[in-house]
């Protein structure tokens, strides 16, 4: 299957570079000829030219949610989102709102349950530094766990040594 790793983020305002530090962990543990990997900035109508063609996305992310804790995880699909109903530009158009809208303008797409979402609860997207926060970077090595068992769900997988440094 067709898969594209998706790392989302800024990896020079602190914790928004979650996501990009996740999928350059799982790129360093898995080798297979499927599985690409990329890292974005971006959301929206313009998130879509990045998963187009692709049978299956899973997008390691940061999120803000009101009651969580720094370093939660979510394990989330498209229709776990909600959809905006008003914008002020592409970039504010929900994930299932440009889902949609592709869909409906004949872009191949995976389909929602092939789409994933791993998603850490943040604590600071706004100081500039190219390391997490420590509740986040703890989080990183969980959730690279959680992208690869989604990903070694086939047989064929192939698993790099990995060893981590303190």
């Amino acid at each position: 299957m067709k898969t594209l790793i998706l790392g989302l983020g800024n990896p020079i305002l602190t914790d928004d570079g979650v996501g990009v530090y996740i999928a350059r962990a799982v790129a360093q543990r898995c080798s297979r000829a499927d599985v690409t990997f990329a890292e974005a900035s971006v959301g929206g109508l313009r998130l879509l030219e990045v998963i187009a063609g692709y049978e299956r996305v899973i997008i390691a992310d940061a999120i803000q949610t009101a009651s969580g804790q720094p370093g939660d995880l979510y394990h989330l699909h498209p229709s776990d989102l909600h959809v905006s109903l008003h914008t002020g530009s592409t970039h504010d158009l929900s994930l299932v709102g440009a889902l949609a809208l592709g869909r409906g303008l004949g872009i191949r797409l995976p389909q929602d349950k092939a789409i994933t979402i791993l998603a850490v609860e943040v604590e600071d997207v706004t100081t500039f530094g190219e390391t997490c926060t420590p509740h986040v970077q703890a989080a990183i090595p969980r959730v690279t766990q959680m992208v690869l068992d989604e990903v070694f769900s086939s047989a064929d997988c192939r698993v790099a040594k990995f060893e981590v440094s303190g």
